[in-house]
């Protein structure tokens, strides 16, 4: 994927041809560059599982053989000068796009299986562990939302047996209209690309988040506490779900990224003061105060002092 990367890149420079208003070497370059992080990704979890598991590597040569098939009809394609996705002009064009459906829906089932491993196994400290698992799901519920793009638009059905094209990017209006720099992201619509990455990408981001709290804990003492740093991760999680519902919500009403109306930027403040609440909750000395009926350490020391000794409680059972 690395290598097929660079080729894209080249593609990028001395291929001027544009498809669905973007130069259409981009779609590989991107392609190639998301299954290769995706690949070092799951590489890297599936080395925490301690002993190596027989079921583990056949889900990970699972993936390579998949994403490597999806690649050569992405690739093939843009060689072609022909899309890729929800292109069914022709008997090649619908078996190859049909193909590329049912190579997801392997990979898929091929990460669940790894999901499935790593929840049963401990992966480093719980924060580490929960870091991973978590990043894992919201990674299949990203894979997921990928399959609202195959569904046929409103215009599309109006359109009946004589339609070129099943599924789109955009919601409320076609594919190829004016884009975001470098992830071509509608501007004028709603775009489910968007659920779709920031899914996907939970998978690296929990436990790069991680990361950077374990950086930091040289700096703050409170860190080091992985209680601390479990609750931290447990916010980040919950923040990631609620903005994968926000970004899914936007898309299906037809909205673009960068033109949010009163009702989403509501529910973005809404989840932004309950993540900043969870985090000033979570960040709480995880021993925090007595508390009612909690007795003081003092007092839990006079009464340990007044205890008397016997000997014979000393010795091995």
């Amino acid at each position: 994927m690395a290598g097929l990367a660079v080729v894209a890149a080249a593609g990028l420079l001395v291929d001027d041809r544009v498809l669905v208003g973007a130069p259409i070497w981009l779609k590989p370059f991107k392609f190639a560059v998301s299954f290769a992080v995706y690949g070092l990704t799951l590489a890297w979890m599936l080395s925490r599982h301690a002993p190596p598991s027989r079921t583990g590597r056949w889900a990970a040569h699972t993936v390579v053989v998949t994403g490597t098939i999806e690649m050569a009809i992405i690739t093939g394609q843009t060689i072609r000068g022909r899309r890729s996705h929800f292109n069914i002009e022709t008997p090649l064009d619908q078996g190859l796009f049909t193909t590329m459906g049912l190579t997801i829906a392997v990979l898929w089932v091929a990460t669940l299986v790894i999901a499935v491993l790593l929840f049963r196994a401990r992966l480093g400290d719980r924060a580490a562990t929960w870091a991973i698992r978590l990043g894992l799901l919201l990674a299949l519920a990203g894979l997921l939302l990928g399959g609202l793009m195959a569904m046929p638009t409103p215009e599309q059905q109006a359109e009946g047996a004589l339609r070129t094209l099943v599924g789109a990017h955009s919601v409320g209006v076609p594919d190829g209209g004016p884009a975001m720099p470098l992830t071509g992201w509608n501007t004028t619509g709603g775009d489910l690309r968007i659920p779709h990455f920031v899914g996907m990408h939970a998978l690296q981001g929990l436990p790069l988040f991680l990361y950077g709290i374990e950086a930091l804990s040289g700096r703050f003492s409170r860190l080091r506490e992985e209680r601390i740093r479990l609750r931290l991760v447990l916010v980040a999680a919950g923040c990631t779900t609620g903005l994968l519902a926000l970004v899914t919500w936007q898309a299906l009403r037809g909205q673009a990224l960068i033109h949010p109306d009163g009702a989403t930027l509501g529910a973005l403040a809404a989840l932004t003061t309950a993540t900043a609440a969870g985090t000033v909750a979570a960040l709480r000395h995880p021993g925090g105060g007595t508390g009612p009926g909690k007795p003081s350490p003092s007092a839990v020391t006079t009464a340990e002092t007044a205890q008397p000794h016997h000997p014979a409680e000393e010795l091995p059972a």
